[in-house]
């Protein structure tokens, strides 16, 4: 215990009083003298010189005193700083995000974050993969539904609604399907899956469509979708302001599937740190 001892042999040392310190450190007299007694045992040298009035150091102890002030000086100054970061949070923080959410969803709160915290800086990579956050350095990623890594820490920011839906246009030219075996004869504009997740009697279910076109980009998806060419499932992000307009329409509602929840995960083995925490906070906030 290379630290017991050394706050009482200080305090002592500037109260030239073993029941000064006492006082000071909020200890018995005697448990103070105790531990002065065990400091000079393991040294192997005497530190105070001891009379009836007072108590005061020897050369070898004034040597001591000097690197043990110096020593307890930087502790103090330590525990100062990570009092100012926890009030004032600051430093880097590296996340990532899916490409198109992040773009539309979480960068745009992010530049509000850091204009809230000009003492954070934050470094985003964008990507559909789930990297490994801890082999690659990561604080912090935005995940979408179900979470595979158990190893990771979660709390959840928001959820997401997916729709399927059309141009007026083009449900007047090819009708409104009112069932899930309907989509069979529909041109269903796909992304990166060849199916679409829906709801039916309470259970998940996956319909297998087709389609003119595949695009791996929500935002051409869409497009085609205003161009009448087919219909589109997308999350709501990508189609709230043409629903609101009524320049697309909505369809089988009623099959909707689950809404998915949208996680921010962290490395499990980490201490969650304030300013960490403080953008979780944040986000889920702002996105709900």
């Amino acid at each position: 215990m290379q630290w017991q001892g050394i706050s009482e042999f200080v305090a002592v040392a500037e109260s030239e009083s073993f029941t000064g310190a006492a006082k000071r450190l909020t200890l018995s007299t005697a448990q103070v003298s105790r531990q002065i007694s065990a400091l000079e045992a393991r040294l192997s040298i005497k530190l105070f010189y001891r009379t009836t009035r007072k108590v005061s150091l020897t050369q070898e102890g004034e040597v001591f005193y000097r690197q043990c002030r110096a020593v307890l000086d930087d502790l103090e100054a330590a525990e100062r700083g990570i009092t100012n970061l926890q009030q004032t949070p600051r430093g880097n923080i590296k996340l990532t995000a899916p490409v198109t959410y992040g773009e539309q969803q979480v960068l745009p709160l992010i530049n509000d974050f850091i204009q809230d915290y000009p003492d954070i800086s934050v470094s985003a990579f964008l990507t559909n993969q789930n990297l490994d956050l801890v082999e690659q350095g990561y604080d912090l990623a935005i995940r979408i539904g179900k979470l595979e890594n158990s190893s990771l820490m979660a709390k959840k920011l928001t959820r997401r609604n997916n729709y399927v839906c059309a141009s007026p246009a083009y449900l007047k030219q090819h009708g409104i399907p009112d069932s899930l075996t309907d989509l069979g004869g529909h041109n269903c504009l796909l992304g990166t899956l060849d199916h679409w997740c829906f709801c039916h009697n309470g259970a998940e279910k996956n319909i297998r469509v087709k389609g003119n076109i595949r695009y791996n980009s929500g935002t051409a998806l869409v497009d085609a979708a205003l161009k009448g060419i087919g219909l589109v499932k997308l999350p709501h992000y990508y189609l709230m302001q043409y629903l609101e307009t009524g320049q697309l329409v909505t369809v089988l509602d009623k099959f909707q599937q689950q809404e998915e929840i949208i996680w921010g995960v962290y490395p499990g083995n980490r201490h969650l740190s304030p300013k960490i925490r403080l953008l979780l906070d944040f986000l889920a906030d702002k996105l709900a």
